[in-house]
Protein backbone atom coordinates (compact mmCIF):
# COMPACT_ATOMS: atom_id res chain seq x y z
CA UNK A 1 0.00 0.00 0.00
CA UNK A 2 0.88 3.30 -1.15
CA UNK A 3 1.84 5.78 1.77
CA UNK A 4 0.89 9.92 1.23
CA UNK A 5 3.27 11.47 2.50
CA UNK A 6 2.65 14.60 4.81
CA UNK A 7 2.65 17.88 3.53
CA UNK A 8 4.64 21.21 4.02
CA UNK A 9 3.64 24.41 2.74
CA UNK A 10 6.01 27.19 2.03
CA UNK A 11 4.30 30.26 2.16
CA UNK A 12 4.63 34.50 2.69
CA UNK A 13 4.60 37.70 0.85
CA UNK A 14 6.73 38.16 -2.28
CA UNK A 15 11.10 38.23 -1.94
CA UNK A 16 11.27 36.86 1.57
CA UNK A 17 13.06 33.81 0.20
CA UNK A 18 10.39 31.06 0.38
CA UNK A 19 12.07 29.48 -2.82
CA UNK A 20 15.35 29.32 -1.57
CA UNK A 21 13.64 27.44 1.46
CA UNK A 22 12.46 25.35 -0.99
CA UNK A 23 15.15 24.38 -2.73
CA UNK A 24 17.36 24.33 0.44
CA UNK A 25 14.76 20.92 1.52
CA UNK A 26 14.34 19.39 -1.31
CA UNK A 27 18.30 19.70 -1.89
CA UNK A 28 18.59 20.56 -5.74
CA UNK A 29 17.38 23.97 -7.73
CA UNK A 30 13.69 23.11 -8.42
CA UNK A 31 12.32 26.83 -8.50
CA UNK A 32 14.05 30.05 -10.15
CA UNK A 33 15.56 32.48 -7.55
CA UNK A 34 16.59 35.94 -7.78
CA UNK A 35 16.44 39.30 -6.09
CA UNK A 36 13.19 40.27 -8.16
CA UNK A 37 9.90 40.13 -6.28
CA UNK A 38 7.10 37.47 -7.80
CA UNK A 39 9.51 34.73 -9.62
CA UNK A 40 7.20 31.80 -8.32
CA UNK A 41 3.94 31.82 -9.63
CA UNK A 42 2.65 28.08 -9.79
CA UNK A 43 2.92 25.96 -6.72
CA UNK A 44 6.07 23.85 -6.94
CA UNK A 45 6.31 20.33 -5.49
CA UNK A 46 9.52 18.55 -4.32
CA UNK A 47 10.24 15.73 -1.55
CA UNK A 48 12.51 15.83 1.53
CA UNK A 49 13.47 13.82 4.37
CA UNK A 50 14.57 15.10 7.87
CA UNK A 51 16.16 12.39 10.10
CA UNK A 52 14.26 9.90 8.36
CA UNK A 53 11.25 11.29 8.36
CA UNK A 54 10.23 11.84 4.39
CA UNK A 55 7.94 14.54 4.02
CA UNK A 56 6.41 16.83 0.88
CA UNK A 57 7.02 20.40 -0.09
CA UNK A 58 4.92 22.78 -1.91
CA UNK A 59 7.04 26.08 -2.80
CA UNK A 60 3.76 28.88 -3.44
CA UNK A 61 4.13 32.12 -5.06
CA UNK A 62 4.50 35.71 -2.96
CA UNK A 63 0.74 36.10 -1.28
CA UNK A 64 -1.06 39.76 -1.56
CA UNK A 65 -4.41 39.18 0.28
CA UNK A 66 -5.61 42.32 -1.31
CA UNK A 67 -5.13 41.90 -4.90
CA UNK A 68 -7.51 39.55 -6.41
CA UNK A 69 -6.82 40.53 -9.96
CA UNK A 70 -4.52 38.79 -12.95
CA UNK A 71 -2.18 37.09 -11.87
CA UNK A 72 -1.47 38.23 -8.30
CA UNK A 73 -5.02 37.05 -8.06
CA UNK A 74 -4.04 34.00 -9.62
CA UNK A 75 -1.16 33.14 -7.18
CA UNK A 76 -3.16 34.03 -4.19
CA UNK A 77 -5.41 31.22 -5.41
CA UNK A 78 -2.58 28.90 -6.20
CA UNK A 79 -1.37 29.61 -2.81
CA UNK A 80 -5.07 28.54 -1.00
CA UNK A 81 -5.15 25.63 -2.65
CA UNK A 82 -1.60 24.38 -1.57
CA UNK A 83 -3.07 25.52 2.07
CA UNK A 84 -5.78 23.62 1.80
CA UNK A 85 -3.64 20.36 1.08
CA UNK A 86 -1.08 21.26 3.53
CA UNK A 87 -0.72 19.18 7.01
CA UNK A 88 1.47 22.15 8.61
CA UNK A 89 2.76 25.90 7.21
CA UNK A 90 5.95 27.60 7.26
CA UNK A 91 5.45 31.22 6.78
CA UNK A 92 8.45 32.70 5.52
CA UNK A 93 9.38 36.37 6.56
CA UNK A 94 12.43 38.54 6.36
CA UNK A 95 14.05 39.10 9.30
CA UNK A 96 16.31 42.41 7.90
CA UNK A 97 12.81 44.42 7.10
CA UNK A 98 10.88 43.12 10.44
CA UNK A 99 7.38 42.22 11.00
CA UNK A 100 5.07 44.20 8.09
CA UNK A 101 1.31 44.64 8.53
CA UNK A 102 1.04 42.25 5.13
CA UNK A 103 3.40 39.76 7.72
CA UNK A 104 0.54 40.62 10.19
CA UNK A 105 -2.12 39.92 8.73
CA UNK A 106 -1.01 36.53 6.10
CA UNK A 107 -0.56 35.41 9.77
CA UNK A 108 -4.06 35.90 11.21
CA UNK A 109 -5.61 34.24 8.43
CA UNK A 110 -3.32 31.46 8.14
CA UNK A 111 -4.24 30.72 11.82
CA UNK A 112 -7.55 30.84 11.02
CA UNK A 113 -6.75 27.33 9.27
CA UNK A 114 -6.39 25.65 12.01
CA UNK A 115 -3.40 23.64 11.24
CA UNK A 116 0.15 24.13 12.96
CA UNK A 117 1.93 27.45 12.03
CA UNK A 118 5.97 27.34 12.33
CA UNK A 119 7.03 31.14 10.90
CA UNK A 120 10.62 31.18 9.58
CA UNK A 121 12.51 34.69 9.59
CA UNK A 122 14.29 34.24 6.73
CA UNK A 123 17.90 36.36 6.05
CA UNK A 124 19.36 35.69 9.49
CA UNK A 125 23.03 35.36 8.10
CA UNK A 126 24.62 36.89 11.15
CA UNK A 127 24.05 36.96 15.26
CA UNK A 128 22.92 40.46 14.98
CA UNK A 129 20.21 39.96 12.06
CA UNK A 130 19.54 36.45 13.59
CA UNK A 131 19.13 38.79 17.20
CA UNK A 132 15.86 40.96 15.03
CA UNK A 133 13.70 37.35 14.84
CA UNK A 134 12.65 38.19 18.19
CA UNK A 135 10.12 40.91 16.60
CA UNK A 136 7.99 37.97 15.36
CA UNK A 137 6.95 36.60 18.42
CA UNK A 138 4.33 38.85 18.65
CA UNK A 139 2.52 36.49 16.09
CA UNK A 140 2.15 34.38 18.78
CA UNK A 141 3.65 31.64 17.43
CA UNK A 142 6.80 29.84 17.09
CA UNK A 143 9.46 31.15 15.91
CA UNK A 144 13.08 30.30 14.15
CA UNK A 145 15.68 32.55 12.69
CA UNK A 146 17.03 30.71 9.51
CA UNK A 147 19.10 31.28 6.72
CA UNK A 148 17.60 29.64 3.87
CA UNK A 149 20.91 30.74 1.79
CA UNK A 150 23.34 29.23 3.97
CA UNK A 151 21.36 26.79 5.59
CA UNK A 152 21.70 28.33 9.51
CA UNK A 153 18.99 27.14 12.02
CA UNK A 154 17.09 25.21 9.77
CA UNK A 155 18.21 22.15 12.24
CA UNK A 156 15.86 23.12 14.67
CA UNK A 157 12.70 24.37 12.59
CA UNK A 158 12.62 20.99 10.95
CA UNK A 159 12.68 19.02 14.19
CA UNK A 160 9.76 21.53 14.76
CA UNK A 161 7.68 21.11 11.50
CA UNK A 162 8.63 17.19 11.02
CA UNK A 163 7.96 15.75 14.99
CA UNK A 164 5.03 14.12 13.95
CA UNK A 165 5.84 12.70 10.74
CA UNK A 166 6.62 9.06 10.40
CA UNK A 167 10.08 7.67 10.63
CA UNK A 168 9.01 5.41 7.36
CA UNK A 169 10.32 5.03 4.04
CA UNK A 170 7.45 5.68 1.02
CA UNK A 171 6.92 2.67 -0.63
CA UNK A 172 8.76 1.63 -3.60
CA UNK A 173 7.20 2.14 -6.59
CA UNK A 174 8.23 2.35 -10.47
CA UNK A 175 9.92 5.45 -11.56
CA UNK A 176 7.25 7.59 -13.44
CA UNK A 177 7.73 8.60 -17.08
CA UNK A 178 8.98 12.36 -17.42
CA UNK A 179 7.06 13.79 -19.97
CA UNK A 180 8.00 17.53 -20.57
CA UNK A 181 5.66 20.25 -22.35
CA UNK A 182 7.81 22.84 -23.88
CA UNK A 183 7.10 25.26 -26.91
CA UNK A 184 7.10 28.91 -27.39
CA UNK A 185 5.46 31.66 -24.64
CA UNK A 186 1.95 31.26 -24.78
CA UNK A 187 1.17 28.47 -27.46
CA UNK A 188 -0.77 26.43 -24.32
CA UNK A 189 1.22 24.42 -22.58
CA UNK A 190 -0.33 24.92 -18.83
CA UNK A 191 -3.64 24.32 -20.87
CA UNK A 192 -2.52 21.20 -22.10
CA UNK A 193 -1.21 20.42 -18.54
CA UNK A 194 -4.35 21.18 -16.93
CA UNK A 195 -6.33 19.33 -19.90
CA UNK A 196 -4.49 16.55 -19.08
CA UNK A 197 -4.59 16.65 -15.24
CA UNK A 198 -8.43 16.74 -14.97
CA UNK A 199 -7.77 20.01 -13.36
CA UNK A 200 -6.36 23.30 -12.37
CA UNK A 201 -3.14 22.87 -11.65
CA UNK A 202 -1.74 25.60 -13.52
CA UNK A 203 -2.08 29.02 -14.06
CA UNK A 204 -4.10 29.82 -17.17
CA UNK A 205 -4.10 33.91 -18.30
CA UNK A 206 -3.53 35.11 -21.86
CA UNK A 207 -0.39 36.90 -21.14
CA UNK A 208 2.69 34.99 -22.64
CA UNK A 209 5.06 34.07 -20.18
CA UNK A 210 3.03 33.38 -17.65
CA UNK A 211 4.90 30.09 -16.14
CA UNK A 212 8.39 30.75 -15.25
CA UNK A 213 9.22 28.00 -13.27
CA UNK A 214 9.07 24.37 -14.41
CA UNK A 215 5.73 22.82 -12.46
CA UNK A 216 5.89 18.79 -11.80
CA UNK A 217 2.60 17.17 -11.67
CA UNK A 218 2.35 13.51 -11.05
CA UNK A 219 -0.76 11.49 -12.68
CA UNK A 220 -1.63 8.45 -13.43
CA UNK A 221 -3.26 7.28 -16.44
CA UNK A 222 -4.00 3.45 -17.87
CA UNK A 223 -1.65 1.74 -15.02
CA UNK A 224 0.99 4.18 -15.67
CA UNK A 225 2.28 6.93 -13.50
CA UNK A 226 3.41 9.90 -15.26
CA UNK A 227 5.63 13.21 -14.25
CA UNK A 228 4.08 16.14 -16.03
CA UNK A 229 6.68 19.08 -16.72
CA UNK A 230 4.99 22.65 -17.79
CA UNK A 231 7.91 24.51 -18.81
CA UNK A 232 8.56 28.27 -19.15
CA UNK A 233 8.12 29.44 -22.73
CA UNK A 234 11.31 29.00 -24.64
CA UNK A 235 12.28 32.47 -26.03
CA UNK A 236 15.41 33.28 -28.18
CA UNK A 237 18.19 34.69 -25.52
CA UNK A 238 18.57 38.10 -27.39
CA UNK A 239 15.10 38.56 -27.01
CA UNK A 240 15.05 37.70 -23.68
CA UNK A 241 15.90 41.15 -21.81
CA UNK A 242 14.60 40.48 -18.17
CA UNK A 243 16.52 38.75 -15.95
CA UNK A 244 13.54 36.47 -15.14
CA UNK A 245 12.84 35.38 -18.77
CA UNK A 246 16.72 34.96 -19.43
CA UNK A 247 16.63 32.47 -15.96
CA UNK A 248 13.45 30.73 -17.38
CA UNK A 249 14.98 29.74 -20.74
CA UNK A 250 18.10 28.24 -19.00
CA UNK A 251 15.79 26.20 -16.23
CA UNK A 252 13.34 25.34 -18.99
CA UNK A 253 16.14 23.58 -21.44
CA UNK A 254 17.40 21.90 -18.17
CA UNK A 255 14.11 20.30 -17.36
CA UNK A 256 14.08 19.41 -20.63
CA UNK A 257 17.54 17.41 -20.19
CA UNK A 258 15.57 15.19 -17.58
CA UNK A 259 12.40 14.42 -19.39
CA UNK A 260 12.03 11.11 -21.45
CA UNK A 261 9.39 12.94 -23.50
CA UNK A 262 9.05 15.97 -25.02
CA UNK A 263 5.37 17.26 -26.16
CA UNK A 264 6.54 20.28 -28.58
CA UNK A 265 3.48 22.52 -28.82
CA UNK A 266 2.86 24.87 -32.03
CA UNK A 267 0.60 27.73 -32.81
CA UNK A 268 -2.07 26.03 -35.90
CA UNK A 269 -3.32 29.35 -36.69
CA UNK A 270 0.40 31.23 -36.63
CA UNK A 271 2.34 27.96 -38.06
CA UNK A 272 5.73 26.55 -37.70
CA UNK A 273 8.15 29.51 -36.76
CA UNK A 274 12.10 29.63 -36.77
CA UNK A 275 11.72 29.21 -32.91
CA UNK A 276 9.67 26.33 -32.82
CA UNK A 277 12.59 24.97 -34.82
CA UNK A 278 14.93 25.73 -32.30
CA UNK A 279 13.43 24.38 -29.80
CA UNK A 280 12.68 20.96 -31.52
CA UNK A 281 16.80 21.29 -31.80
CA UNK A 282 16.97 21.44 -28.15
CA UNK A 283 14.68 18.40 -27.34
CA UNK A 284 16.70 16.37 -30.25
CA UNK A 285 20.16 17.43 -28.84
CA UNK A 286 19.02 16.39 -25.35
CA UNK A 287 17.88 12.62 -26.62
CA UNK A 288 14.51 12.62 -25.81
CA UNK A 289 11.58 11.27 -27.40
CA UNK A 290 9.48 14.13 -29.19
CA UNK A 291 6.17 14.23 -30.07
CA UNK A 292 4.82 17.06 -31.75
CA UNK A 293 1.53 18.88 -31.22
CA UNK A 294 0.01 20.86 -33.18
CA UNK A 295 -2.28 22.99 -30.89
CA UNK A 296 -5.17 25.73 -30.93
CA UNK A 297 -6.77 23.52 -33.80
CA UNK A 298 -10.07 24.41 -33.03
CA UNK A 299 -9.54 27.90 -34.06
CA UNK A 300 -7.65 27.36 -37.62
CA UNK A 301 -10.91 24.94 -37.78
CA UNK A 302 -13.13 28.05 -37.28
CA UNK A 303 -12.27 29.92 -40.05
CA UNK A 304 -12.23 26.97 -42.85
CA UNK A 305 -15.32 25.69 -44.64
CA UNK A 306 -16.08 22.16 -43.55
CA UNK A 307 -16.08 20.50 -46.84
CA UNK A 308 -12.30 22.28 -46.60
CA UNK A 309 -11.00 20.89 -43.15
CA UNK A 310 -9.24 17.49 -43.85
CA UNK A 311 -7.46 19.21 -46.57
CA UNK A 312 -6.44 21.89 -44.12
CA UNK A 313 -5.26 19.10 -41.67
CA UNK A 314 -2.94 17.32 -44.75
CA UNK A 315 -1.58 20.64 -45.43
CA UNK A 316 -0.92 21.78 -41.80
CA UNK A 317 0.91 18.14 -40.90
CA UNK A 318 2.61 18.77 -43.96
CA UNK A 319 4.55 21.97 -43.53
CA UNK A 320 5.12 20.50 -39.82
CA UNK A 321 6.85 18.20 -41.75
CA UNK A 322 8.92 20.35 -43.98
CA UNK A 323 9.65 22.84 -41.62
CA UNK A 324 10.99 20.32 -38.80
CA UNK A 325 12.53 17.66 -41.19
CA UNK A 326 15.73 17.01 -39.08
CA UNK A 327 12.88 15.44 -36.57
CA UNK A 328 11.19 13.48 -38.80
CA UNK A 329 10.97 10.93 -36.45
CA UNK A 330 8.49 12.71 -34.65
CA UNK A 331 5.05 11.89 -34.65
CA UNK A 332 2.38 15.13 -35.44
CA UNK A 333 -0.93 14.89 -33.68
CA UNK A 334 -3.46 17.33 -34.42
CA UNK A 335 -4.87 18.67 -30.72
CA UNK A 336 -6.68 21.52 -29.45
CA UNK A 337 -5.96 21.32 -25.25
CA UNK A 338 -8.87 23.95 -24.79
CA UNK A 339 -11.63 21.42 -26.05
CA UNK A 340 -10.07 18.33 -25.85
CA UNK A 341 -9.88 17.62 -29.14
CA UNK A 342 -6.93 15.00 -29.77
CA UNK A 343 -5.94 15.19 -26.33
CA UNK A 344 -6.84 11.56 -25.36
CA UNK A 345 -4.36 8.83 -26.47
CA UNK A 346 -1.23 11.67 -26.25
CA UNK A 347 -0.14 10.12 -22.95
CA UNK A 348 0.04 6.54 -24.20
CA UNK A 349 1.60 7.82 -27.11
CA UNK A 350 4.19 8.91 -24.57
CA UNK A 351 4.57 5.74 -22.97
CA UNK A 352 5.37 3.88 -26.31
CA UNK A 353 7.92 6.82 -26.88
CA UNK A 354 9.44 6.30 -23.74
CA UNK A 355 9.43 2.49 -24.00
CA UNK A 356 11.41 3.22 -27.11
CA UNK A 357 13.54 5.35 -26.02
CA UNK A 358 14.67 2.51 -23.33
CA UNK A 359 14.83 0.02 -25.79
CA UNK A 360 17.73 -2.34 -26.09
CA UNK A 361 18.47 -4.89 -28.90
CA UNK A 362 20.53 -7.68 -28.35
CA UNK A 363 23.90 -7.66 -30.64
CA UNK A 364 23.61 -11.12 -31.48
CA UNK A 365 19.49 -9.78 -33.06
CA UNK A 366 21.24 -6.41 -34.34
CA UNK A 367 23.07 -8.60 -36.61
CA UNK A 368 20.88 -11.00 -37.91
CA UNK A 369 18.40 -7.83 -39.34
CA UNK A 370 21.85 -6.67 -40.64
CA UNK A 371 22.86 -9.33 -42.95
CA UNK A 372 19.67 -9.28 -44.43
CA UNK A 373 18.52 -5.58 -44.56
CA UNK A 374 20.64 -5.04 -47.68
CA UNK A 375 21.67 -1.45 -46.59
CA UNK A 376 23.37 -1.10 -49.77
CA UNK A 377 20.53 1.69 -50.85
CA UNK A 378 20.96 2.03 -54.56
CA UNK A 379 21.93 5.00 -56.04
CA UNK A 380 24.38 6.06 -53.84
CA UNK A 381 28.36 7.23 -54.82
CA UNK A 382 30.49 4.39 -54.13
CA UNK A 383 32.69 7.17 -52.03
CA UNK A 384 29.63 7.66 -49.93
CA UNK A 385 28.50 4.15 -48.90
CA UNK A 386 30.12 2.77 -46.16
CA UNK A 387 30.82 -1.53 -45.74
CA UNK A 388 29.10 -2.28 -42.05
CA UNK A 389 30.71 -5.77 -40.80
CA UNK A 390 28.64 -5.76 -37.96
CA UNK A 391 26.69 -3.27 -35.53
CA UNK A 392 26.25 -3.27 -31.55
CA UNK A 393 24.25 -1.03 -29.39
CA UNK A 394 26.11 1.05 -27.07
CA UNK A 395 23.24 2.17 -24.95
CA UNK A 396 19.85 3.30 -24.49
CA UNK A 397 18.20 6.79 -23.94
CA UNK A 398 18.34 7.52 -26.71
CA UNK A 399 19.32 4.67 -28.14
CA UNK A 400 23.03 4.74 -29.10
CA UNK A 401 24.45 2.24 -32.22
CA UNK A 402 28.14 1.69 -32.64
CA UNK A 403 29.05 0.40 -36.19
CA UNK A 404 32.49 -1.53 -37.14
CA UNK A 405 33.59 -1.09 -40.36
CA UNK A 406 36.10 -2.05 -42.84
CA UNK A 407 37.53 1.73 -43.72
CA UNK A 408 37.62 5.00 -41.86
CA UNK A 409 34.98 7.42 -42.71
CA UNK A 410 31.74 9.17 -41.68
CA UNK A 411 28.62 8.55 -42.19
CA UNK A 412 27.18 10.18 -45.01
CA UNK A 413 24.36 12.14 -43.68
CA UNK A 414 21.90 10.45 -46.47
CA UNK A 415 23.01 7.00 -45.47
CA UNK A 416 22.70 7.72 -41.81
CA UNK A 417 19.40 8.69 -42.58
CA UNK A 418 18.11 5.73 -44.60
CA UNK A 419 19.98 3.58 -41.69
CA UNK A 420 17.86 5.38 -39.04
CA UNK A 421 14.40 4.79 -40.74
CA UNK A 422 15.20 1.25 -41.29
CA UNK A 423 16.44 0.63 -37.58
CA UNK A 424 13.54 2.62 -36.73
CA UNK A 425 10.51 0.34 -38.58
CA UNK A 426 12.24 -3.21 -37.67
CA UNK A 427 12.80 -2.37 -33.95
CA UNK A 428 10.21 -0.09 -33.66
CA UNK A 429 11.90 2.96 -32.18
CA UNK A 430 8.92 5.60 -32.17
CA UNK A 431 9.31 9.22 -31.84
CA UNK A 432 12.72 8.25 -30.27
CA UNK A 433 16.11 9.83 -32.14
CA UNK A 434 18.98 7.03 -32.85
CA UNK A 435 22.63 8.38 -32.56
CA UNK A 436 25.48 6.36 -34.67
CA UNK A 437 29.14 6.60 -33.87
CA UNK A 438 30.98 4.68 -36.32
CA UNK A 439 34.63 2.30 -35.35
CA UNK A 440 37.02 0.95 -37.58
CA UNK A 441 37.01 -2.96 -37.18
CA UNK A 442 39.96 -4.69 -36.10
CA UNK A 443 41.36 -6.78 -38.34
CA UNK A 444 41.87 -10.18 -37.66
CA UNK A 445 45.28 -12.12 -38.04
CA UNK A 446 45.10 -15.94 -39.04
Amino acid sequence: MNTVLPLVAIVGRPNVGKSTLFNRLVGRRRALVTDQPGMTRDRLYGTAEWRGRPFRVVDTGGMVPDERAGIPGEILRQAQQALAEADRIVLVTDCRTGLTPLDAELARDLLRLGKPLFIAANKADTPGQAALAAAFYELGQPVFAISAEHGAGLDELLDAVTEPFAAAEPSPEPPAIRVAIIGRPNVGKSTLLNRLVGSERAIVTPEPGTTRDAIDTLLEHDGRRFLLIDTAGIRRRARTHELAEKLSVIMARKHLERADVALLLLDAVEGVTAQDATIAGYAHRAGVSLIVCLNKWDRLLAQAEPRARQRLRQQAEQAVRQRLGFVGYAPVRVISALTGEGVEGLLSLAAHAAEARQRRVPTAELNRWLARAGLERPGLPEAQRLEILYLTQASVAPPTFVLFTRRRARLHFSFERYLENRLREHFDFTATPIRFRVRLARSRRS
